[in-house]
């Protein structure tokens, strides 16, 4: 085992990676991540759970021909958007396009009329019905991309914890003292931030010379052709709880389901979240599993797998269950951190993970 300490910057990259908000984000430990992984002998790699693409930017930006994959859709909007895309880039003229609301056109209420009182406030609801329709009747796939982007950050801002995990917008709209949050940041207008982020995304569009591809699927079955796999797998913690991102963010898959979304909301709950779908990675009984049909499904391929000390499978079980595949494995640590929504400290690890086949 090696032990490193992770260097106390935001990620650093030759071209601008956007800001982000997501929880889980790897955007402060990716340069950490590539100064141990730096060395392997790669080109192809794919990022399984690519999340807000931070890692997967990471490598485009050494040169490496890169997929990114993830099981949330608009995750995988968000890798076409900034990783996929190589020169398309929203104009002034398309922003106040996407923005505006034009006479003739009959705009669906969807969100108005199901979300009131929920998240945002109804002027608020109606600005998000008006611009989701306007960004769907976009020609242009990247464009489409880069706007959903942007109206993805710009809903996450305007959240109390950038979650939609539960129905508080009165915790927006109270007018006490806090000790927490950016009432500042929650007030100010969609089209601000929207304008903001579409900056961001325009300035992290670059062509790297390689190809770049994106994919929407379950890491556990995409065919392998990859000379290294980077995993980083919802957490789940030592008491079994997991972070279960499409609870968290389902507001932003309904936007772009936008037409099928009531038959996907379970209307029980208070915050309409969408119907709850099984994931291994969320069954403390089962997740084991999960890693080992990770395991055989790229046992050709040098793996990362980007994980913290105090995760169930426990460390020693993953290495063992790494072991018995007849891989030889390093574990390198970070510096001791605490995680934003958690009591506990743990540290980042990345295992690496070396086949047979590569093996000299």
């Amino acid at each position: 085992m090696q032990y490193s300490l992770f260097p106390e910057t935001e990620i650093q990259c030759s071209h601008k990676f956007p800001s982000t908000r997501y929880q889980g984000s790897k955007s402060k430990f990716v340069d950490w991540i590539w100064h141990e992984i730096s060395h392997l002998q790669f080109h192809s790699v794919l990022d399984a759970f690519g999340g807000t693409g931070s890692v997967a930017y990471k490598f485009k930006d050494n040169g490496k021909s890169v997929t990114y994959n993830d099981i949330l859709p608009f995750n995988a909007i968000i890798g076409k958007a900034i990783i996929e895309n190589c020169s398309t880039r929203l104009s002034d003229s398309d922003i106040d396009y996407i923005i505006s609301e034009h006479p003739g056109i009959s705009y669906p209420t969807f969100i108005a009329d199901n979300f009131k009182d929920i998240y945002y406030t109804d002027e608020e609801n109606l600005w998000l019905d008006i611009v989701q329709h306007n960004i769907s009747t976009l020609d242009n796939e990247y464009k489409k991309a880069i706007a959903w982007f942007a109206l993805f950050q710009a809903c996450i801002i305007k959240r109390p914890y950038n979650l939609f995990h539960r129905k508080n917008l009165y915790v927006r709209l109270m007018n006490v003292e806090r000790s927490f949050g950016n009432k500042k940041t929650w007030d100010t207008p969609f089209e601000k931030h929207f304008r903001t982020f579409v900056t961001e995304a325009n300035q992290a569009v670059f062509d790297s010379g390689e190809s770049c591809s994106v994919l929407n699927m379950d890491a556990q079955y995409i065919p392998n052709k990859y000379d290294l796999v980077y995993i980083d797998t919802p957490y789940l913690n030592e008491k079994g709880i997991g972070v279960d991102y499409a609870d968290f963010y389902h507001f932003l898959n309904g936007l772009v389901s936008y037409r099928g979304w009531e038959e996907m909301i379970d209307f029980q709950s208070k915050h309409h979240r969408l119907k709850r779908k099984y994931s291994i990675w969320n069954d403390k009984d089962q997740i084991l599993i999960g890693f080992k049909n990770l395991i055989r499904n790229y046992a050709d391929s040098i793996l990362v797998f980007s994980y913290r000390s105090n995760g169930i499978p426990s460390i020693n079980s993953l290495l063992s269950l790494l072991d018995s595949e007849g891989r030889q494995n390093e574990v390198r640590y970070s510096c001791e951190i605490k995680y934003a929504l958690s009591a506990t400290k743990s540290q980042e690890v990345l295992i690496i993970s070396i086949p047979k086949s590569r093996k000299e």
